[in-house]
């Protein structure tokens, strides 16, 4: 069965930047061998796979070793997907049925705004390996989400210099690590990276699901609802984000970079 196929970087409107994501729009579901397996050949951090359920479209996601619960720049992907082919119309909302409950996208201009739940972290130990991993002494402070460990240091620049043990780091028990600071970047209040070895991504470049554990994380501690983080992965990104209640918007901007068809 022939299937297209959209790469899309998303929280850029630059092509070759921000985060790459594959999109597979199904017209009905296919098994998860099969998506992992794509997913597994794209060999990109997440790749999307929707196909229409319930009024919206069912969306899960894969990287290449497994499927993840929650995914922002692949559901980002997703939705500049469905309003570039045309299946849903400019003025249409995006609805999709996910492992973590109903999300939606609506277009904003040139970005996307989607509705994600927060995934606050609470302060935490960190478990034994963490800090040793990423080349770190210490750290400013140390958290827990549902599915992160975050940390926080004094200084963006310690941000930028990270170069993990990414074997010791995949030991560590959670999907992923977000590491974060203030920003030193001119329109961004925080700046971020996330590495997630242990489901086959060594550091993701542009996280949106992170951004689920930081909106809260900095509104705390900067006093406001709006803020916008910058990934500063090689690649980059920037995510806007507004705290609303349990809920987070993301909004980002998002490209088509390539077209084409598997053919297995």
């Amino acid at each position: 069965m022939r299937q297209g196929i959209t790469q899309v970087d998303s929280f850029t409107d630059v092509p070759y930047r921000g985060n790459p994501a594959a999109v597979c729009v199904l017209e009905v579901a296919r098994d998860e061998r099969w998506m992992q397996d794509v997913a597994r050949e794209m060999n990109l951090s997440e790749t999307a796979f929707l196909h229409p359920e319930a009024g919206g479209f069912r969306l899960r996601w894969f990287t290449p070793a497994a499927e993840v619960e929650l995914c922002g720049h692949a559901t980002l992907a997703a939705a500049h997907v469905l309003w570039e082919e045309g299946k849903l119309g400019p003025g249409d909302e995006a609805r999709f049925l996910t492992l973590s409950g109903p999300l939606g996208a609506r277009r904003d201009g040139d970005w996307i705004e989607l509705d994600f739940p927060t995934t606050p972290a609470s302060p935490a130990p960190p478990p034994p390996g963490l800090l040793g991993a990423l080349g770190l002494d210490s750290a400013a402070a140390v958290a827990r989400s549902r599915f992160d460990y975050l940390v926080e240091v004094p200084e963006p620049a310690l941000v930028r210099s990270l170069s993990p043990d990414f074997l010791a780091l995949g030991r560590v028990a959670a999907r992923g690590i977000i590491v974060t600071s203030v920003s030193d970047v001119p329109g961004a209040d925080f700046i971020s990276r996330f590495f997630a070895p242990a489901v086959g991504v060594p550091e993701d470049p542009v996280t949106g699901s992170a951004h689920c554990s930081l909106a809260p994380w900095w509104s705390a501690r900067l006093g406001r609802k709006r803020l916008t983080g910058y990934q500063a992965s090689a690649r980059g990104g920037l995510v806007r984000v507004e705290v609303r209640g349990d809920r987070v918007a993301l909004g980002g901007r998002a490209v088509t970079v390539l077209r084409g068809e598997l053919v297995a």
